[in-house]
């Protein structure tokens, strides 16, 4: 989506860029492993298939990706390439088009390490609200989830999704978010701490 392109999000322990030609070739890695792409629901691809999938999310009006970055690495590396950094990707789908206000979120994590814990994912998925309810205008958010991944379900309930939907053929658990005025003081207080910068536009541009 072209409208995240020119954004970053910097946490304390996560940073959200858009993802550009340049997070290709560490995302195609990735997609190598056989259980990513089980997770993701996605094909075997070749890298050249990965920069045109790459550019077809950056024209995609209804899917925001940002790809995601340990903050510490980034910091420590700032002006180097953000592939080492790299971690996992976050989207957002924009799937009821009833509905503008209503976003599907979707968290990949791959580049896990022992500093990759419950406490990142627990400032990452905020800061990816944040992004949706700001820059989307999205109010509801809704997270689906295996029916056997327990403790992902246990994360987002910590974060005041609840259950509302199981689905026996898909094997799922639909959890909402509805941002009430409560939800939201609540969210900005989460995030409170996030800035808000300039991405640097143009850069290995190839789409």
């Amino acid at each position: 989506m072209r409208l995240n392109q020119n954004i970053l999000l910097l946490g304390k322990k996560v940073v959200l860029v858009p993802y550009t030609p340049e997070h290709v070739p560490r995302y195609h890695e990735w997609m190598k492993s056989e259980e990513l792409r089980r997770l993701t629901a996605s094909e075997p691809l070749t890298l050249e298939q990965e920069y045109v999938m790459q550019c077809s999310w950056q024209e995609d009006a209804d899917k925001c990706t940002f790809i995601v970055l340990d903050a510490e690495k980034w910091q420590a590396q700032l002006g180097t390439s953000e592939e080492s950094c790299m971690v996992g990707d976050v989207n957002l789908f924009l799937t009821d088009l009833g509905d503008p206000t209503l976003g599907e979120i979707e968290v990949m994590i791959a580049g896990w390490d022992r500093r990759v814990g419950e406490g990142f994912i627990l400032q990452l998925i905020p800061l990816s609200l944040l992004g949706g309810v700001t820059k989307l205008g999205l109010t509801k958010f809704e997270a689906k989830i295996g029916q056997g991944n327990e403790p992902s379900m246990q994360l987002f309930r910590k974060l005041h999704f609840e259950q509302v939907a199981v689905s026996s053929v898909f094997q799922e658990v639909t959890l909402r978010l509805t941002m009430s005025e409560r939800e939201r003081q609540w969210l900005l207080e989460q995030t409170s701490h996030v800035e808000e910068k300039p991405y640097r536009a143009g850069e290995s541009e190839r789409c």
